[in-house]
């Protein structure tokens, strides 16, 4: 038993310590530190839970009583204070958001954020006041699709009302899974209990699919939310995007590529300028032309699955790929957000993307660096999480303050 119990220490020290600790250039092993590091560093008050239960139960059942089981002990100790320093990390984010907006000296209302937020119910969706109308089509079904990629769900409050600031979500996974039903969650029923009109969205994936269709259904869906927004209690004038990942990428080019005909094949017309951006954790550059992931670029998956050639093939499609390319001084606001530990879509870009778009917008560039903050880290509620969801709720009403101002 005492054995035993020094095998699951040191697993769980293991999870303990990806919380803690940054790493990059895993090659084969990254999927498998970033998930544990971003299911233990958000959840680490819970992952602390289960340890002293186990460790309870190993105890009952003899296991200090052999050398290993003690050396076990000791690394369970080690442990729980990666997992302790882990969870106030994400709680002091606070500091972060803080700074991060200070540039327009916002003030940011994180009162109702405790240590422990999420503990009960990070999975916890619902919101009293808010509903979800589900599966809408916002256009017709396009070829690349693997079935319900035309489809939105409306995030808003129960209450009537009108003309009220609209968002646009987009999910992540790498332009080849993922749906509107598991990213950015937190957000969209936090602020559509502030009074907002959110639109998550689906849209056609790889490698069925090649770029830009991606980018195209984003377009058709700003169409869609344009035409009727108002059906749905939502200004159609007053529309900002996010989204994380892949949907990062997605929702920084939609921003910078406003009413580019490449991207609105057969709705050139359609106005689809944005009020503001807020990407996470996003792609900004498919060409490293900085060389910031050297070995590790993504080159060899977007040439095969995405985009199905390579940059000496078709470089334009590459550059069009790429926010940075289109970076303007006709861009939106934008709130770039990163963890600094995200071990797939590396900081560094976020900052030269961030670089780029400050030279040249006229426009506010925020960002906010998380110290802690693994990829993936706003998909359910934790303090980080949600300190970051309160951060981009008072740019995005500074946004929209603005815009209601304006004569």
């Amino acid at each position: 038993m005492g054995w035993l119990y020094l095998v699951f220490a040191t697993l769980s020290l293991l999870f303990s310590a990806s919380a803690w600790l940054p790493a990059r250039r895993l090659g084969a092993f990254v999927m498998i530190y970033m998930m544990s590091g971003w299911l233990t560093g958000e959840l680490a008050l819970q992952h602390l839970a289960w340890q002293a239960l186990a460790t309870l139960g190993f105890a009952a059942a003899g296991a200090f009583e052999s050398a290993p089981g003690i050396i076990g002990l000791a690394l369970t100790f080690a442990s729980w204070g990666l997992l302790l320093a882990s969870h106030l990390r994400g709680v002091h984010a606070v500091h972060e958001v803080r700074g991060a907006l200070s540039p327009l000296s916002l003030a940011v209302d994180c009162a109702d954020v405790t240590p422990l937020h999420g503990l009960r119910g990070p999975f916890r969706m619902r919101r009293e006041g808010v509903e979800k109308l589900r599966d809408i089509p916002y256009g017709e079904v396009l070829p690349g699709d693997k079935g319900r990629r035309n489809l939105l769900d409306i995030v808003r409050p129960t209450a009537p009302g009108e003309r009220r600031p609209a968002l646009l979500q987009i999910h992540g996974g790498a332009w080849v899974i993922g749906d509107k039903r598991e990213q950015g969650q937190p957000l969209m029923a936090h602020l559509a209990s502030r009074g907002w009109v959110c639109f998550a969205m689906n849209y056609r994936l790889s490698p069925r699919a090649t770029f830009p269709d991606h980018i195209v259904d984003v377009k058709r869906a700003i169409r869609w939310i344009r035409e009727h927004a108002a059906e749905y209690g939502a200004d159609p004038d007053f529309l900002c995007v996010t989204g994380g990942s892949a949907g990062g990428h997605l929702t920084a080019l939609a921003a910078v590529s406003a009413n580019d005909p490449r991207f609105q094949p057969g709705f050139e017309h359609v106005d689809t300028r944005l009020a503001a951006a807020v990407p996470f954790y996003g792609v900004y550059d498919f060409l490293d032309r900085f060389g910031i992931r050297g070995s590790q670029k993504m080159e060899p998956f977007l040439a095969k699955q995405v985009l199905k050639c390579t940059p000496a093939e078709n470089r334009e499609l590459w550059e069009a790929a790429s926010p940075i390319s289109h970076v303007s001084s006709e861009a939106p606001p934008f709130l770039l957000v990163h963890g600094t530990h995200d071990s797939l879509v590396w900081l560094d870009e976020m900052r030269a993307f961030a670089k780029a778009l400050g030279e040249k917008s006229r426009q506010p560039v925020l960002t906010l660096e998380l110290a802690g903050g693994q990829h993936a880290f706003d998909t359910f509620h934790s303090p980080r999480s949600a300190h970051a969801v309160r951060a981009v709720t008072a740019f995005l009403e500074h946004v929209h303050a603005a815009y209601v101002q304006k004569p």
